[in-house]
């Protein structure tokens, strides 16, 4: 995975290449729902789901404290 918006570091540029997000392997469609729940009632940002992708998967994406994505999926 990868994001258009990183860049190679270039001098003086605060953008660095890295990792797109980290996916969490919940093994159920049922926890997915479980955990995306418990981060909203906590007003973790919910980004996207919980969902089935267009490529199969069941996931949801939310954001840490310092804008990580995390992907929860089955």
């Amino acid at each position: 995975m990868n994001r258009q918006d990183l860049e190679s570091r270039a001098e003086g540029s605060k953008i660095y290449s890295g990792y797109a997000h980290i996916a969490i392997s919940l093994g159920s469609k049922e926890k997915v729902d479980e955990i995306t729940q418990f981060f909203k009632s906590e007003g973790i940002p919910i980004l996207d789901g919980p969902r089935t992708t267009g490529d199969g998967y069941y996931e949801s994406v939310i954001s840490d404290p310092e804008g990580n994505l995390l992907e929860l999926t089955v």
